[in-house]
C-alpha cells in the first residue's frame, strides 16, 4: 500500500509541478494593473478556500471527500487558457489557492518543495506589486510622477 500512496504522490507531484512552471510564465507576462487585480483575487481565493472543511477540494465539483486533491488546480488551468485575461487573471489565483492548501503538510520532500514553490511565486508576486506601490509613492513624495 506504502508503494501506492507513494507512486501517486509522485505522480500528482509531477503534474503540480509542469502546472506550476505554466502558471509562473503566465505571471511573468502580466503587467503592473494585471499583477494588482492579480494579487487581489488571490488573497480573496486563499480566504475562501480556507473556510472550507477540505480547502485542499475548494473548487471541485463532484468530489470525493475523501480523495487527496480535487479539481481544482485543473479548473483553474482551463480558466487560464481561455484566452480570456479577466478570466486567465482568475484562474491563477484559484490554482494558486488550491495548490498551496494541497500542497501543504502532506509530508513528502517532493510535494514540499512544489509548496515552497507556490509559496515563492505569492511572495513575488507580493513584492512586485507593493514594491511597485512604495516606488510609486517615494516619486510623488519627492515631486516626480511614475513611469508606467
Amino acid at each position: 500500500m506504502k508503494l501506492l500512496v507513494k507512486t501517486l504522490a509522485y505522480g500528482r507531484c509531477w503534474m503540480l509541478r509542469r502546472q506550476l512552471s505554466e502558471v509562473e510564465k503566465y505571471m511573468s507576462r502580466l503587467n503592473t494593473e494585471q499583477r494588482r487585480a492579480l494579487l487581489a483575487l488571490t488573497q480573496r481565493e486563499f480566504a475562501a478556500a480556507g473556510q472550507e472543511s477540505q480547502p485542499h477540494l475548494y473548487a471541485s465539483e463532484g468530489h470525493d471527500r475523501y480523495s487527496p486533491w480535487g479539481r481544482g488546480t485543473e479548473l483553474a488551468l482551463e480558466r487560464m487558457r481561455s484566452g480570456n485575461q479577466t478570466l486567465g487573471v482568475r484562474g491563477v489565483a484559484l490554482w494558486l489557492a488550491v495548490a498551496y492548501h494541497e500542497t501543504k503538510d502532506v509530508g513528502y520532500a517532493s510535494i514540499d518543495e512544489v509548496h515552497r514553490r507556490v509559496l515563492r511565486s505569492v511572495r513575488q508576486l507580493r513584492e512586485s506589486v507593493e514594491g511597485r506601490r512604495n516606488l510609486d509613492r517615494s516619486l510623488e513624495l519627492h515631486g516626480a510622477s511614475a513611469v508606467g
